[in-house]
């Protein structure tokens, strides 16, 4: 899965570009800088997760350079960076499927958290799509499913789902009851710490079920749970 993000800055205002790229490197993405269209067309190529993409460009405008790109190529974030702040341009940035059309001047550290964001839900998808093995068990999450050690599908709901993704995306790292009831419920409901429970001893039973143990789910005492392998 991806830990940074390759982006394509789109920026004309020299000092902001080289102030985003050199902010944006150090938080260990990888960015490249167009300062016009012609440089944009250049440099555009499919390793790009995100394009940022300014509006008034010396050599033409930005939404028409980014609906351009989106007739190439449909996998990209688009994010507009502009200083417009008239309705109808956010409208029609956001009809070319923009993420976020962010008005200038922003802060640097909403801007990366946002990135950050596009960045999580990437890693989230490529894992929702793709099968994972533990051990003989496999798992699909995109399915609802699990595969026991005994060739069996097993549907799980999708609370069940969503605390075994929480659990191995978090692998080797104790999850608190408290952070399992806050992610999977949320702050509005208030199931106890039996439910939880509860649920996890059925993901057990599906671990338990590979003879070689290559999994489990461990109590942390008074805390939450951890899943280990033996990797």
């Amino acid at each position: 899965m991806k830990e940074s993000l390759s982006i394509l800055l789109v920026e004309d205002e020299i000092n902001l570009g080289e102030t985003l790229c050199d902010y944006l490197n150090t938080k260990g993405h990888k960015v490249e800088l167009a300062k016009t269209r012609a440089e944009a067309q250049k440099l555009f190529s499919d390793k790009f997760h995100v394009i940022l993409m300014d509006i008034n460009l010396p050599d033409g405008d930005g939404l028409t350079l980014a609906k351009e790109f989106r007739q190439i190529n449909q996998n990209f974030v688009l994010l507009f960076l502009s200083a417009q702040n008239d309705p109808e341009t956010k409208y029609q940035g956001l009809e070319l499927g923009a993420e976020d059309y962010i008005t200038k001047p922003f802060d640097l550290r909403e801007l990366n958290l946002r990135l950050n964001r596009i960045l999580q839900s990437s890693q989230r998808y490529e894992l929702m799509k793709s099968e994972i093995k533990l051990g003989n068990l496999k798992i699909m999450f995109s399915r609802f499913q699990v595969m026991n050690g005994d060739g069996q599908l097993i549907n799980l709901s999708q609370k069940e789902c969503s605390i075994l993704e929480l659990l191995y995306n978090n692998k080797d790292e104790v999850v608190s009851r408290d952070d399992i009831i806050n992610q999977i419920w949320g702050e509005d409901s208030f199931p106890s710490n039996r439910t939880v429970d509860n649920y996890i001893v059925k993901l057990r039973k599906w671990l338990e079920s590979d003879s070689e143990g290559f999994a489990q789910i461990k109590s942390v005492r008074g805390v939450g749970y951890t899943l280990t392998t033996k990797e």
